[in-house]
């Protein structure tokens, strides 16, 4: 039965037309664990590594100041394609809404008369799983499409173009590359762990850059080479995305957007809100609407502002109760002054250890509340199970720099404010700096009214910041909440089977 929440998103359906001028196809393209400073027009040092990212830049907007609201996967996908942030989506780790009080994308775009389909992340998109895609283009084909495989997101993407043709609709394709997601791309490994798909660039641990917050020592380079021919590998699936759709003759008629849904798998990047964990590099091309060439550098826009745009650029009504801003003006060319910030937030890894974390960006400044960071408590999340960290690990015994580095991954304090212009990699903590209270107590109201307005069960904690025994409790409470979910959970399944 129809959940009474679409029937009227249904009902506006029928009014819709299917294809119009003003009503173009929409591309979306995401790559995974991806760090916006790996891609070549956003400062790669590594020349050439991103040529097609680099072309779809050229031919449309890029954005400087763009972020995602999560540090990671399910969590923050939900985040876009809901326009509500996870504290209210109810999506705050790896787990599935069985019924969702809002539309998704996927509700809204086949109201508004648009064929969906989706290839890749189809479990982590949506708030469960399996949901009504018209199309699931690998369904069926999965063996022979591997995700790592640049092919695939060319056959897949002409499928869904195809089937949306067949269907006299205009599409909204999600193509979600799985690339530079562990497992990288492994070269001259053991026979066994020989990988069949090789990135056009590869790279020697010599040529890599190793990032401020991250140790410079032959093995960390060795697996930051992985990655690196991983973002490669990315942008060959991205520029087969593309041909795709250059031969179906319907590029001039569609929106390609094009996003990393956060930071890379190292510590300091995926799962934290540091600028590297949400900085994403975001690039939208839209023939005869956006000139090419766009660099903007006046807005900061987020993940969460994803959906309300969309549904701008598909000419279809917004629901009630999203948390995003539209930047359609901006793509048209209007300035708006009020996307001058944006609000980040974690919860849970995958693993259900729960962190919670609230932020506010602007472009200087980057502030972070961590409630659980109060002495005793050590992160856990997937930035850990990196050969990074362990030599991280290995390091601090004998290394101050390793040391005070890892101090602050593992146990942060519970507030945090970066200069991001003079320090990027957020390693010079000034939240006890005389000269930048106002900033600070600016960023605080930005964010308290941001939790109060959204019902954010984070706010009280966020109120008694400077009581560590209230925090203890608060962080102790939501644990043991996700630990009895993971109990029920797993207890439904063994119903099931």
């Amino acid at each position: 039965m129809l959940r009474p929440i679409f029937r009227f998103f249904l009902f506006f359906a029928a009014l819709s037309p299917f294809a119009s001028a003003d009503r173009p196809n929409i591309l979306f393209i995401s790559v995974d664990d991806m760090n916006c400073d790996s891609v070549g027009v956003y400062g790669s040092p590594l020349k050439g590594i991103t040529p097609h990212m680099d072309q779809l830049a050229a031919e449309g907007a890029r954005f400087e100041y763009a972020h995602v609201m999560v540090g990671n996967c399910y969590p923050g996908r939900n985040v876009m394609f809901t326009g509500r942030s996870s504290h209210s989506n109810l999506v705050e780790g790896f787990y599935a809404i069985k019924e969702p009080h809002y539309p998704h994308l996927v509700d809204l775009m086949k109201a508004g008369g648009y064929f969906t389909g989706i290839f890749g992340k189809e479990s982590h998109t949506t708030p469960y799983y399996p949901y009504p895609w018209d199309l699931e283009m690998a369904e069926g084909v999965r063996e022979e499409n591997h995700i790592k495989d640049a092919g695939a997101y060319y056959r897949m993407t002409a499928k869904g173009i195809a089937a949306s043709k067949e269907a006299d609709k205009p599409f909204c394709l999600l193509i979600n590359i799985s690339d530079p997601h562990l497992p990288f791309y492994r070269w001259n490994q053991r026979k066994e762990m020989e990988d069949p798909y090789t990135p056009s660039k590869l790279y020697t641990p010599e040529e890599i850059p190793v990032p401020g917050y991250l140790p410079d020592t032959p093995n960390i380079r060795k697996e930051l080479a992985h990655y690196y021919m991983s973002v490669s590998r990315a942008d060959d699936c991205v520029g087969e995305t593309l041909r795709a759709l250059a031969e179906s003759g319907q590029a001039d008629d569609t929106v390609v957007m094009f996003l990393s849904d956060h930071g890379m798998p190292f510590p300091f990047a995926k799962t934290c809100l540091y600028h590297h964990s949400t900085r994403t590099p975001w690039m939208v091309r839209w023939p005869g609407q956006i000139k090419p060439g766009i660099h903007d550098t006046d807005h900061m826009i987020s993940a969460l502002d994803l959906l309300p745009t969309l549904l701008d650029i598909a000419k279809i009504e917004h629901p009630k109760g999203l948390e995003g801003r539209s930047f359609y003006k901006v793509l048209q060319g209007i300035r708006q002054p009020e996307l001058d910030h944006v609000f980040k937030e974690y919860n849970e890894s995958s693993g259900r250890r729960r962190h919670p974390m609230r932020g506010v960006q602007s472009k200087q400044f980057n502030y972070i509340f961590n409630p659980w960071a109060t002495g005793g408590r050590k992160f856990q999340a997937a930035g850990q199970g990196t050969l990074t960290y362990r030599e991280m690990i290995a390091l601090a015994k004998t290394d101050p720099f390793a040391s005070k580095l890892l101090q602050q991954y593992d146990y942060r304090v519970v507030e945090e404010f970066f200069d991001v212009e003079n320090d990027p990699d957020n390693l010079i903590n000034l939240i006890n700096h005389p000269d930048y209270q106002d900033e600070i107590e600016a960023h605080r109201e930005k964010l308290s009214r941001f939790m109060e307005r959204t019902n954010d069960p984070v706010f009280a904690a966020f109120q008694n910041r400077d009581d560590p025994s209230y925090l203890d409790g608060f962080v102790e409470a939501q644990q043991a909440d996700a630990f009895r979910r993971r109990a029920v959970t797993r207890e439904a399944q063994k119903r099931d089977w």
